[in-house]
């Protein structure tokens, strides 16, 4: 694939994607129908898996690679005290993944995964979205691409998290911006603003949103992001391309994916949501994606940390589908 340079070509890149392998889903579900249980015990295991086997185009999968990415970015809006921590947490943080520290390493260890950090211009900050947009087109259409590069292509599953403080706002603004409401029902604390903070930070994403005009997700992305949700989507839209199946993070992740399905629908079909966050909107975001948690456990921190939580259910759906014997082979009575 040639780099991006224009959004018109991620835009093209978007509609020429194909989906998953009918045959092999028809395939997985005959197989699932054999298998040594009763039909339906193993409950949301078995659509994950069939749906696991049409992306990969193989009735009997193997997860193997898995990948997880995080990707840092820093936000001009954070001038506007937006966040309870200071912006040079971004790359203090960033400082931590690369030595092991964080929760994401030892999540992503547990997982099996392969996990890298991309730190997206940390000298640079977005611009304040109040006042202009928050990037230009070549510097999104750089984002869109760091993250399409980032994937592996040999990676069986892709989890993507982020690093930005401030981050939530552009999140909650690019909901309010694609899905409507009032600025308030997308708005949360973040890292904890006390009530003020929350008001301040509600003002600003409502008036951002009311400034700009935009025609569809990418749009949305790159008056209203940041680099890293900008880099988070490249690397969900790759991923679709080489038929990679994605588990998505929290509000942050989601709200950037939100951006590729309004952009062109059906885009976030090889995904499924890992969790769900207390942050406030990412329940409404969800329903909004017709998206259903794998977990909920009050998890809020972001870098990837559900989403990678998430992935042993989804290793855990493909062993059973692809390692249990048949009613035939184990030499059962199926009734």
């Amino acid at each position: 694939m040639s780099p991006f340079t224009t959004l018109e070509q991620f835009r093209a890149a978007l509609a020429a994607q194909t989906g998953p392998d009918p045959d092999a889903i028809a395939a997985a579900d005959a197989r699932n129908a054999q298998l040594t249980k009763p039909p339906g015990a193993l409950g949301r295991l078995e659509e994950i898996a069939i749906w696991y086997a049409g992306w990969r185009g193989q009735a009997k999968p193997v997860l193997e690679a898995p990948q997880v990415i995080v990707f840092a970015g820093n936000h001009g809006i954070t001038a506007q005290g937006v966040s309870a921590f200071p912006a040079e947490v971004t790359e203090q943080m960033v400082l931590n993944f690369q030595h092991g520290g964080a929760a994401i390493n030892q999540l992503s260890q547990v997982a099996g995964a392969m996990m890298s950090v991309h730190a997206l211009d940390l000298d640079t900050f977005t611009a304040d979205f109040t006042q202009s947009p928050a990037m230009t087109e070549d510097e999104l259409c750089a984002a869109l691409q760091t993250g399409w590069d980032a994937v592996s292509p040999d990676a069986g599953a892709l989890v993507v998290g982020e690093m930005g403080i401030g981050n939530t706002t552009p999140a909650a603004a690019l909901c309010h911006a694609l899905f409507g409401g009032e600025a308030a029902d997308w708005t949360g604390r973040g890292t904890g603003v006390d009530d003020t903070g929350l008001a301040n930070k509600t003002r600003v994403v409502a008036e951002g949103v009311a400034r700009h005009q935009c025609e569809d997700g990418l749009d949305a992305l790159k008056c209203l992001g940041g680099r890293e949700l900008a880099a988070m989507a490249g690397a969900i839209a790759r991923a679709r391309d080489a038929h990679i199946p994605v588990i998505l993070d929290g509000f942050i992740c989601c709200a950037a994916a939100a951006c590729l399905e309004k952009a062109q629908p059906g885009a976030l079909d090889h995904t499924l949501a890992g969790h769900l966050s207390p942050e406030s909107g990412h329940e409404a975001l969800l329903k909004s994606l017709d998206k259903e948690p794998l977990l909920s456990l009050n998890m809020r921190l972001g870098e990837g940390s559900g989403g990678a939580l998430a992935l042993n259910i989804l290793k855990a759906a493909v062993a059973c589908h692809s390692g249990m014997a048949t009613f035939a082979e184990a030499g059962v009575s199926d009734g």
